[in-house]
């Protein structure tokens, strides 16, 4: 009864009979998945950016818009590009600017630019932020 139970011992059900193999496959897997790492390090990422479009509103009627938005439009950062811009009737003659910008979320906070545009306090008196769109 003894020999018998030797040979079921040697019987491996779930192992491989040849272990070189499982070792070349490996070293194959991990070799392919090193040149995918390379490529994929290779590959510029994607970068998020967002459409803002903001409410610049003056002191009061007498304020210089022109003056203000070459104010707006001297803020130059890194990942900021200014778009197209309108002066908006708000009432009793006052019109507030509204200025497109696109900034690079990873370079440009809202917090920053609202800073940068109230600078100018002598033209600005707020910043609202009016839309905000991922692209």
């Amino acid at each position: 009864a003894a020999p018998e139970e030797d040979e079921d011992d040697d019987i491996d059900l779930f192992g491989s009979d040849d272990e070189e193999e499982d070792q070349e496959a490996a070293k194959v897997r991990e070799e392919r998945l090193r040149q995918y790492a390379e490529k994929k390090a290779k590959k510029p990422g994607l970068v998020a950016k967002s459409s803002i479009l903001l409410d610049v509103k003056p002191w009061d009627d007498e304020t210089d818009m022109a003056k203000m938005e070459e104010c707006v439009r001297s803020i130059h950062m890194d990942g900021l590009v200014w778009g197209a811009s309108k002066l908006v009737p708000v009432g009793y003659g006052i019109k507030k600017l509204q200025i497109q910008c696109v900034v690079e979320d990873e370079k440009v906070g809202t917090d920053i630019l609202e800073e940068e545009i109230t600078k100018f306090e002598d033209y600005v008196q707020s910043v609202d932020i009016a839309a905000f769109n991922k692209i």
